[in-house]
């Protein structure tokens, strides 16, 4: 499967705050806002497509990848670029996901060059944090927001 970054638009945008996961990972729907909508147009997300130029996910770096309740906690101290990822739930479940975070861990390293790289992800999502511990992060600390745990995981840079 090819995969391509495009900029975030409108189109984009509308589509991913539709996405309808099943439980337990329901907890990543989102509600249709101006707000949401806004979030996802902020310059720090982009969409992944396929050759066919459908929707696969998307990946946001910096500040948007962040948890809110975290920096109370201090989960953000490092100088790590932040990175969080949504997957199309058609295709989540389905053995993509290595082929789809790595092309984005690429990307990233194309564009910022070599730099340590942290993502927060719930505890729960045992699922995903099989797949960033494949790609070598390791689980760096846990803080709650809103009854749920999340986790934060790095990945420095080989010495």
């Amino acid at each position: 499967m090819q995969l391509v970054v495009k900029e975030m638009d409108d189109i984009f945008a509308e589509e991913i705050l539709n996405w309808s996961y099943d439980a337990p990972y329901d907890f990543y729907n989102n509600e249709f806002s101006v707000d949401a909508r806004s979030e996802l147009l902020n310059n720090s997300y982009f969409a992944i497509l396929d050759q066919q130029e459908e929707l696969i996910g998307f990946f946001c770096i910096g500040e948007s990848a962040k948890v809110p309740n975290g920096t109370y906690f201090n989960a953000y101290p490092q100088d790590y670029l932040d990175v969080g990822i949504g997957m199309n739930p058609m295709f989540t479940g389905k053995g993509l996901g290595l082929l789809f975070f790595s092309y984005i861990l690429n990307h990233i390293r194309e564009v910022h060059g070599p730099c340590p790289i942290r993502l927060t992800v719930a505890a729960f999502n045992t699922r995903a944090i099989h797949l960033y511990e494949k790609l070598g992060f390791v689980k760096e600390m846990e803080f709650c927001q809103k009854d749920i745990v999340f986790k934060t995981m790095i990945r420095k840079l080989p010495k």
